[in-house]
């Protein structure tokens, strides 16, 4: 993307902390060193949320090619179609379309070229589906977005980044008992190619290193604690590794995520949700960050949900929001190469 343009940041659940995280990070602008960026909102809810919150900030609607120069002064805001009116923890019927509205307008903009990345504001799934959102959730919906404006079909690979680790799930929000329904050895090769391709084109790694974990305990011990990891995993692993990239597993789970495992790593492919979630949240559960891979601009998001019991209390932390905007603008502008510290 061209350097100079803002970031486009979504509304996400108007009754959630988003709001709140989003006004109180431009107050410390100039001490967090933030990049230029507009929120897709509602000028009336916003400038309601800051005077519950007892915060001073000043709001400008604007278009996108205005938002960089009006940053410095004043919150910019590109205006929603409708009024928004949700209460802190309490979504109402504006909740879902205001949050639908805010992802496809961001999207847009930034496949306009107006807009250097996106970064998304949490969403409140269960909130979406009730007001019959057909995608199970934001990285799908974003690529059914990128496909109905460029007629090109996308796979989006969920990455959790943080300077300590970054790990990809290769089966996503699937209830346990389904995942051996999904996983299978194209899906796994499939995700670890896009990961290697995005590592080295948007995090400037030249040779990326991935390190696949086996999916049942001990990687199931040749065998003989379920025949999967045999059977899927490792063909998978095999297929990677003739394609070039540096890849090594199946490997145990439970001996991947110390410090000394990590720093043979760039990534770690995960073989479900909760095995790639756990140990990312418990190392960087305040900083990490959600970045969608696949996609033909860079996505990513606080690696946090809407906390409606912290909305409108002013007592979220900001570091999850601030870390995503921060790594958005460095891998959507060429800049020296962005490896992971172990």
């Amino acid at each position: 993307m061209s350097a100079g343009l803002p970031l486009a940041l979504t509304l996400g659940e108007p009754a959630g902390i988003g709001p709140d995280l989003t006004l109180a990070i431009w107050l410390k602008r100039r001490a967090l060193d933030l990049p230029a960026f507009y929120v897709v909102g509602d000028v009336a809810f916003l400038a309601a949320r800051a005077k519950h919150l007892g915060l001073d900030v000043p709001l400008v609607p604007v278009t996108p090619a205005e938002a960089t120069a009006a940053f410095a002064r004043a919150l910019p805001v590109v205006p929603l179609e409708g009024p928004v009116t949700a209460k802190p923890g309490k979504p109402d019927a504006t909740s879902a379309p205001a949050a639908i509205a805010s992802i496809r307008r961001a999207v847009a903009d930034v496949l306009a070229g107006e807009a250097s990345a996106v970064v998304t504001n949490p969403i409140a799934k269960n909130v979406l589906y009730r007001a019959d959102f057909a995608d199970p959730g934001h990285t799908e919906f974003l690529a059914r977005l990128v496909t109905e404006a460029t007629g090109k079909p996308v796979m989006p690979v969920m990455m959790l980044w943080s300077p300590e680790l970054a790990v990809v799930p290769v089966t996503i929000h699937i209830p346990l008992k389904d995942v051996m329904a999904q996983l299978t050895t194209r899906l796994i090769v499939d995700t670890g190619r896009i990961v290697a391709r995005d590592l080295a084109k948007r995090f400037g790694i030249d040779r990326p290193r991935l390190a696949v974990a086996g999916l049942n305990p001990h990687a199931g011990e040749d065998g003989t604690i379920g025949d999967e990891d045999v059977r899927i995993v490792a063909p998978a692993v095999a297929q990677l590794q003739a394609d070039g990239i540096d890849t090594v597993g199946p490997l145990p789970a439970d001996t991947m995520f110390h410090a000394r495992a990590r720093a043979t790593y760039d990534a770690a492919l995960c073989m479900y949700h909760d095995q790639a979630l756990i140990p990312i949240k418990t190392l960087a559960f305040d900083h990490g960050v959600n970045v969608t891979l696949g996609l033909p601009f860079v996505r990513t998001s606080p690696d946090h949900g809407t906390a409606f019991d912290l909305a409108g209390s002013g007592k979220a932390d900001p570091a999850s929001l601030v870390a995503a905007l921060t790594l958005a603008a460095r891998l959507s502008t060429p800049a020296p190469a962005l490896v992971p510290a172990k």
